[in-house]
């Protein structure tokens, strides 16, 4: 069994993708907080239409229907409506990793399978998306460094996972687990791109086959685990 709730499966470790300091204080009518959002939405489309660096403020507004007055009432840039798109869509990117396990009865194999399996589904739909990130991060060393971060946060919850299944005697203990961790979740991450943001003809259910039984090769983790 795992644990599904926030602070148990580790998302209070993940530092956030948008810097929000700088966001204005959020709309006080329900009509301002669907302009806000309907920018917002707008925003994610032309940035991964156009590309952030090709995307104007005036195709935004024209996409969301609105006015270049109403863009400047919740944003002052690009820039600030980016981290307002990455914030709108971080929760959807929280992909669980591998997220702590259970009780001793619990399967890890399992655990792996369901967890490779949602973070293909949560790259498949922010596909676009996260080539807008690498498009930023080209560009952009504050923000590559925030990735950076983040990508590491995710590697050392992945890490716990494993030296958790090298203490109960099912995963080799030989392995660095952080090592481990980055080198495993790196192969999956670039499966995804692969797949998803490339576009090569793989299944997803292929995906979390291959990727599963490569985690469980890897560590050469107990079949009696299953």
């Amino acid at each position: 069994m795992v644990t599904t709730a926030r602070e148990e499966s580790g998302e209070e470790d993940i530092p956030s993708l948008a810097n929000t300091s700088a966001f204005r204080d959020p709309p006080t009518t329900a009509r301002g907080a669907r302009t806000r959002a309907a920018l917002v939405a707008a925003a994610r489309t032309v940035f991964e239409r156009d590309g952030y660096r090709d995307s104007r403020l005036t195709d935004i507004t024209a996409e969301a229907k609105c006015s270049a007055g109403s863009f400047y009432t919740y944003f002052s840039s690009k820039e600030e409506i980016l981290q307002a798109v990455l914030e709108a869509a971080q929760d959807d990117m929280m992909h669980p990793g591998v997220p702590r396990l259970g009780p001793e009865d619990s399967s890890p194999v399992a655990v792996i399978e369901a967890s490779n399996r949602a973070y293909f589904e949560a790259y498949r739909r922010n596909a676009k998306l996260m080539l807008l990130l690498d498009e930023v991060s080209a560009s952009d060393p504050q923000f590559r460094l925030v990735r950076q971060r983040r990508a590491r946060a995710f590697v050392e919850r992945n890490a716990r996972a494993i030296r958790a299944l090298q203490e109960r005697g099912l995963a080799d203990r030989d392995l660095d687990p952080f090592m481990a961790a980055l080198g495993l979740s790196g192969m999956v991450g670039r499966m995804a791109h692969f797949a998803f943001a490339i576009g090569e003809d793989c299944s997803l259910d292929d995906l979390v086959e291959t990727s599963t039984r490569l985690w469980v090769n890897a560590l050469n983790l107990d079949r009696h685990a299953t």
